[in-house]
């Protein structure tokens, strides 16, 4: 009994009957259609807050009239999640990758510390622009071995 109804489980997960739950049909609308958004977008009283209306009236609301994200992978909503995550991702790494390059830069003078502490804004300037093309020059390091240190090199503290 116990076979036949883990056989019968098995496969009722692998023919899929069970319905594919789609944010769309969860709960969300679209904000156009939206009551409770047809109220807050009639309220808004300045051109800025009309204009901001008018752009997430695009976008998917729940019961209460809010636009709310969709993060599900689908490219249709690549605008609300994916954009802005890489973009966050590449600024990240733009500062990161700046500020490497200064401590590099600095490294060797006698007077790191007091660089490090008042900036050299013409060499942080530099370090800055370089840092632009940040993805490249993480992915040159990382085949040419300068971003990683070998294993040997490493310290490991006995347990």
């Amino acid at each position: 009994m116990r076979r036949l109804f883990a056989v019968l489980i098995s496969a009722l997960l692998i023919f899929g009957f069970a319905p594919v739950a789609k944010a769309d049909v969860a709960g969300l609308t679209p904000c156009a259609e939206s009551a409770r958004f047809q109220q807050r977008a009639a309220a808004a009283t300045t051109d800025q807050a009309k204009a901001r209306f008018a752009m997430y009236s695009q976008a998917s609301c729940g019961a209460d009239g809010l636009p709310h994200l969709i993060v599900d992978g689908r490219l249709s909503h690549a605008g609300d999640f994916i954009i802005p995550g890489i973009a966050f991702l590449y600024i990240a790494g733009c500062i990161g990758w700046a500020g490497r390059n200064y401590l590099m830069a600095i490294r060797g003078d006698k007077d790191a510390t007091m660089k490090e502490i008042q900036i050299d804004l013409s060499l942080a300037f530099k370090s800055t622009l370089a840092a632009a093309t940040w993805p490249i020059a993480a992915f040159g390091a990382l085949t040419s071995g300068k971003l990683t240190e070998s294993d040997d090199k490493i310290t490991v503290s006995p347990r």
